[in-house]
């Protein structure tokens, strides 16, 4: 449990707070210094990686876009395959597509048909989580493509916006993952 604590400090220690982005009211959390820091971005993607070990992950999902620049180093540090989940019509080929909805109307996020298959195990990552509304279309998406989601992992959860309450029935047991409450 201290090692978790010291990373968490370490992590914390390189996000920098944007007061009014991206609009007046809201304080951004930044990370582009913790991946300018070797040291902390290397904690992040092992602790990341024991996460998807944990989990018995054969394959790790990323969501555009902060969740490609997490996701791809954990799954290479795992030994695992990357799988990115995109915003429609940014992938060429045969795509699975799940809609979902947005504060201000609906998005859409797809993934290449045959990039998951029945019996894989899939750890979804993100920068990220807030309402739930993305991951819980990420988990509807590798779900119809016959794969199961092993969990969940994130860098940090904004626990008031209450998106852990709204993916726990999704999940279905499955862990979520957060290393940082904000």
């Amino acid at each position: 449990m201290t090692e978790l604590a010291d990373i968490s400090g370490l992590l914390l220690s390189r996000i920098r707070d944007v007061a009014d982005y991206p609009e007046p009211g809201v304080m951004f959390k930044d990370i582009t210094p913790l991946l300018a820091d070797p040291a902390a971005f290397t904690a992040l993607t092992d602790t990341l990686a024991e996460i998807a070990a944990n989990t018995g992950a054969t394959k790790v999902v990323g969501l555009e876009a902060r969740g490609f620049i997490l996701g791809a180093p954990v799954a290479v540090r795992a030994g695992l395959g990357f799988i990115p989940v995109r915003k429609a019509g940014k992938l060429p080929g045969a795509t699975l597509r799940q809609a979902y909805d947005l504060e201000y109307g609906s998005a859409e996020i797809e993934v290449h048909a045959e990039d998951l298959a029945s019996g894989e195990r899939v750890l979804i990552v993100d920068d990220v989580l807030a309402t739930g509304g993305t991951a819980e279309a990420a988990i509807q998406l590798i779900q119809r493509a016959g794969a199961e989601v092993s969990g969940l992992a994130v860098l940090m959860e904004l626990g008031f916006l209450g998106g852990r309450v709204r993916l726990e029935p999704t999940l279905g047991g499955a862990p979520l993952e957060a290393l940082l409450q904000v």
